[in-house]
């Protein structure tokens, strides 16, 4: 077999091609006997770099293969929802258009009548593609993977082509202005937790700060160390470190100060104190037109879900194989989501609907990307946009910081292209990731409401994303862990109790079933389940308030007041929009005007929270799961004592009333509850009934949890 004209193939060997080849050809013919009509998304070319099989046993059966390139798109300024994307008309060719390169990855059956007609549009976690489902390609689903993040700094860094297994990247152009001129501005970044007298990157989360300095002259920029930080935003013990003290190097023992020229790393004169931050203000002229992802990643979308082939005749690999399409994105990229939908993407070009579903998972916020000098990485961190103007749907007045009456849903129902929505978050998305005024408002006094097009699902007492899972995990000894897992983000720490387990699993397998339904077939899915103020379940965010019991493992204060990470009124400088998370951000560090009061749900007597969708683990319950944890000192001591960024933690219950009453526990012994290994499996089964009649537990997942929780070491 030889290779179709038309396919621009690259990096993959000739029996791969030609299986694309035949697999195209195909669909080609597939699509003609659909009639089609042409796509109005301006991706302008696609090139084809990689194709790989998946094993067929990892897949259902079905023959299944991963396609990885690049498409060219191009966008007209003027068109739909592109005056929104902050600098665009500084970002233009000589002919008026702005040009961008997106990789994308595609997972399709390999014979197009095997295809299901559902397309999952899934957005790059910092770069990184997620992993798509087994059970997704069993069914004959399409998954698309595709690039939105152009800051180009670590994971999403240019590359000469795209591959499966390799992270995506967006190349798009910097502002200039209209002389050619370089576009500047004030920047900052942190280094935390660091210590010795090698040099310092600037980090956020975990990829590189994506701006660098216009000029290695110190003298121009400000350095300054701090003792510590409260999740209020207080500095205490800040320290000013002379220009002459430090350098824009690379340095070492070996190449001591002021070591090697390098505009990405800090090299400090007398070495980094491990107990203190160090943060750095300084002056760029990178400022990338990060708004362009929203559009190219809709585009990228849209090319797939309607044309037959890009303007060069390039035929579309899954051209006739889509009738339906949800967006999907988990934290970072769930946020993403968020935003992507309030500035009006879910038009295209042309002003038609492009996603018929939108599934933000364990995102409360909304991606910090459409102003100049955006840290999209950002999340937790002192100074970190994402939580600025409406995070509810539908309109509602914003009177704590002066906002006006919006929603996220507000552009999408003027152009009538709004999706359905399945939102779910577990406890870590309300104690780290500042979720609560999503659900009652800046001021906290009502619960807002829900529009018809939205599901909303709490999974109470978890970690971000869910835990491992098991009954085992639960038992010291016999698979719970001693020590604490680190804590995510920029060199944070680790944490005091060992991980929550409660898993999403489940859950999620079961929401996928609904969502699928309910945009393929009209199925509506199971009534949303959060906890709420009209019935008592919601409180301020503080022990006394939530109910939370003395525990013998923990300081018997927390969690305090001050111990949720709460939404900071930051005032970002004249040229911001708050509303919309858009324009120039001329103050850095932004200077904090307010602290938002934050909510949380109640608990019962073991400390685990009301109010949440019914969870197997959290029916018949092991200890106490908690959506927080505590960072540990050691040799990261600079957040010692506070919460550890999203993850969660875990205090099993004794065995015994004899253990409990000795440690001075409170709680029930496992005894107490179950009395032994078979009353813990009744109480699994009558988890997993309940569960089910809900809606919320698959019937394999339901044997498969009984199977484990007769095989657990529980009470034997």
């Amino acid at each position: 077999m030889t290779a179709h004209p038309a396919i621009r193939t690259a990096g993959f060997a000739g029996a791969a091609a030609n299986s694309i080849t035949a697999s195209i050809a195909a669909s080609i013919v597939f699509t003609a006997s659909l009639a089609v009509p042409a796509a109005e998304a301006r991706v302008t070319r696609i090139v084809i770099d990689e194709v790989k099989p998946l094993a067929e046993a990892d897949s259902g059966g079905v023959a299944t293969e991963q396609i990885a390139g690049r498409a060219f798109g191009e966008l007209d300024p003027a068109a739909a929802s592109h005056p929104l994307i902050n600098d665009i008309l500084l970002a233009r060719d000589p002919d008026g258009k702005v040009r961008y390169i997106a990789t994308f990855v595609i997972t399709r059956p390999k014979d197009p009548a095997r295809a299901s007609g559902m397309m999952w549009h899934e957005v790059p976690n910092r770069g990184l593609r997620r992993p798509n489902v087994p059970a997704e390609r069993a069914n004959g689903d399409i998954d698309l993977t595709s690039a939105w993040q152009g800051d180009n700094a670590g994971n999403t860094a240019v590359r000469a082509t795209a591959a499966v297994d390799r992270p995506h990247y967006l190349k798009l152009p910097i502002a200039r202005n209209a002389d050619g001129s370089a576009v500047s501005g004030d920047v900052f970044g942190r280094i935390v937790n660091r210590s010795g007298p090698g040099s310092q990157p600037l980090i956020v989360q975990t990829n590189p700060v994506p701006y660098k300095p216009a000029s290695l002259d110190t003298r121009q920029a400000r350095l300054v160390s701090r003792v510590a930080e409260s999740t209020r935003g207080e500095v205490i013990g800040e320290t000013v470190i002379a220009p002459t003290d430090w350098a824009w190097a690379t340095c070492d023992a070996a190449n001591p100060f002021p070591g090697t020229p390098n505009p990405s790393q800090i090299c400090l004169k007398n070495g980094f104190d491990a107990s203190k931050l160090y943060q750095v203000v300084y002056r760029s002229e990178e400022a990338y037109v990060l708004g362009i992802g929203f559009a190219a990643w809709r585009d990228v979308g849209m090319f797939f879900k309607t044309a037959k082939a890009d303007d060069t005749g390039t035929p579309n690999p899954v051209a006739g194989m889509v009738t339906h399409s949800i967006a999907r994105g988990v934290s970072q990229s769930g946020n993403y989501l968020r935003g992507w939908l309030h500035l009006g993407f879910n038009q295209d070009e042309a002003g038609k609907q492009v996603h018929d579903g939108l599934w933000p998972i364990i995102a409360g916020r909304r991606i910090a990307l459409n102003f100049r000098w955006a840290q999209p990485d950002g999340v937790l961190e002192l100074y970190q946009a994402g939580s600025e103007g409406p995070q509810w749907w539908l309109p509602h007045p914003d009177p704590v910081r002066g906002g006006p009456t919006v929603g996220l849903l507000d552009r999408c129902s003027a152009s009538r292209t709004c999706p359905k929505i399945v939102e779910h978050f577990g406890s870590a998305e309300v104690w780290a990731l500042k979720l609560t005024p999503e659900w009652i408002g800046t001021d906290a006094k009502a619960d807002l409401p829900l529009p018809a097009n939205v599901r909303r699902y709490y999974i109470a007492s978890s970690n971000h994303g869910g835990g491992a899972g098991g009954f085992d995990t639960s038992l010291p000894g016999a698979g719970l862990p001693a020590a604490g897992p680190n804590c995510p983000g920029n060199n944070y720490g680790a944490a005091v109790l060992p991980a929550n387990p409660v898993p999403h699993t489940e859950t999620v397998n079961a929401l996928r079933v609904h969502f699928r339904n309910w945009v393929m077939r009209g199925a509506a899915p199971p009534p949303s389940q959060w906890p709420r103020l009209a019935d008592g379940l919601l409180a301020p965010a503080h022990k006394a308030a939530i109910g939370f019991p003395t525990l013998p493992q923990l300081r018997p204060t927390v969690p305090e007041v001050d111990f949720i990470m709460p939404v900071l009124d930051y005032d970002w400088g004249p040229g911001f929009n708050a509303a919309d998370g858009s324009g120039v951000a001329s103050l850095a560090p932004p200077p904090i005007r307010q602290v938002l009061p934050m909510y949380a749900p109640k608990v019962d007597a073991d400390g685990n929270e009301l109010g949440g969708v019914p969870v197997v683990l959290l029916d018949a319950p092991l200890g106490t799961y908690l959506g927080w944890n505590i960072t540990a000192g050691g040799a990261r001591p600079f957040h010692a004592g506070q919460i550890c960024n999203y993850v969660g933690g875990m205090v099993p219950f004794a065995r015994t009333a004899a253990e409990r009453q000795a440690n001075g526990d409170p709680r029930r012994s496992l005894e107490e509850r179950y009395g032994n290994h078979e009353g813990y499996v009744a109480a699994v089964r009558k988890a997993t009934e309940r569960a089910m009649a809900a809606g919320f537990l698959l019937k394999p997942d339901a044997e498969r949890l009984i199977r484990q929780a007769e095989a657990s070491k529980v009470l034997r």
